[in-house]
Order: C-alpha cells, then sequence, then structure tokens
C-alpha cells in the first residue's frame, strides 16, 4: 500500500524536474538557421572587389592587409559554369576578406557553421576569420586546402581554435582558448599569403554562415 502512494509520488516529482530540463536541452540543441550567404554579383572581372560586387544587399566587404588592393571579383567565359568568384592571385601582400551584417551582430556559438565553395592552388589554405564586438581580430586553426576542381567545405565553429590576427599586417599571434562568440562583428577569410597567379592563389565562390542574431 505505501508502496501504490510513493510511485506516483516519485513519478509527479521527476517529471516535474525532468520534463522541464528535457524541453530546455531540446531549445539549446536546436540548430541555427542562415544568418547570411553571399554569392557575388555576375558582373565583368574587376580589381579591387567592393561591397558593390555583393549579391545581398544586407551586407559590407571589407578588405584588409598589404595585399588588399590587389583582391579581384574574377570570372571566366570558359567554362560555361565559371562562377563569379572572389581571387587572391593578383594580392602582392598578405590580405583578408570579411563581411559583416549591415544591421546587428552575429552569435556563433553552439552549432554555428561556415560554409563556403573554394578552390585553392599552391600551397594555399583558406582559413576563416572572425572580428568580436570589441575590435579584435581571430584565425582559425582549420583550413581548406588545395584542389583540382572547386569543392564545398564546412567548419563547425565549435571545433575550430583560433589565434589573435593582426588585421593590418594579416599576422598570428598567441592561442585564444575558448573567445566568447556571442557578438562577432565580421566572418571572413583569408590564406595568410601573398597571391602567386593562377598556380598559387585562393579561389571563393560562395560563403554561408549558420548563426543566430546576437541579443
Amino acid at each position: 500500500m505505501w508502496s501504490d502512494i510513493v510511485r506516483p509520488t516519485i513519478g509527479a516529482a521527476l517529471a516535474l524536474f525532468i520534463l522541464p530540463a528535457m524541453g530546455q536541452w531540446e531549445k539549446s540543441v536546436e540548430r541555427p538557421g542562415v544568418l547570411f550567404r553571399e554569392d557575388f554579383r555576375e558582373t565583368p572581372p574587376e580589381k579591387p572587389i567592393t561591397t558593390d560586387h555583393l549579391s545581398n544587399p544586407s551586407l559590407v566587404l571589407s578588405l584588409h592587409g598589404p595585399g588588399r588592393s590587389g583582391i579581384k571579383k574574377s570570372h571566366h567565359d570558359q567554362p560555361k559554369d565559371d562562377p563569379y568568384y572572389v581571387w587572391s592571385g593578383e594580392a602582392n601582400g598578405v590580405w583578408a576578406v570579411s563581411l559583416r551584417l549591415k544591421e546587428g551582430l552575429m552569435d556563433l556559438r553552439g552549432a554555428a557553421k561556415i560554409r563556403w565553395r573554394a578552390h585553392q592552388a599552391g600551397f594555399r589554405r583558406l582559413r576563416p576569420v572572425v572580428q568580436l564586438a570589441g575590435g579584435s581580430w581571430l584565425v582559425a586553426d582549420q583550413s581548406d586546402g588545395a584542389s583540382n576542381d572547386w569543392r564545398e567545405r564546412e567548419f563547425n565553429v565549435s571545433d575550430l581554435r583560433w589565434r589573435r590576427l593582426n588585421i593590418d599586417t594579416i599576422t598570428e599571434g598567441a592561442w585564444v582558448p575558448q573567445p566568447d562568440l556571442a557578438r562577432v562583428r565580421e566572418v571572413g577569410f583569408t590564406d595568410l599569403m601573398p597571391g602567386g597567379g593562377s598556380a598559387a592563389c585562393s579561389r571563393l565562390d560562395w560563403i554561408e554562415v549558420h548563426g543566430r542574431k546576437a541579443e
């Protein structure tokens, strides 16, 4: 008889505490949506690339580093499916490209992702970069290396390790353990090297960032 009374009481207590916790867990692991995607406008090649070449009106593009004036919005008539892309081959120094939302900051915690379609040549390895709300810049340890053709690459932001980045000289600094990615101002990319023509360069067709608007 006592057990008949205790069992429902325990069950009710567990439901009271466990079910809300499960709801919070489900909410916490809900995957974020696409914050922005940029496919560059289908316009003739031009150097340097500017915000005018963006197809997404909610974004602003910035160029950084000694080689920034050589970053080109490129395209070729052949092959017919050649994309309209960012090209570093004529950069005479190290460089970085970044994008920011005109309104608001980005929360890249949790299941946030950075995706792109790129094609590197030579020893170039294209890496994500971010600028935090406080103004500091970081460059990721993971990268997208050389390939014989275009390919898509996806980075889980939670898997990345970060080093400080001097955005004026595009040089790496010390490791930054567990940076706060709750308020990110800009997301971009660099290969940390000057351009070397078609044989040694980075090319980026599109970039997509999954996350949440910062509170």
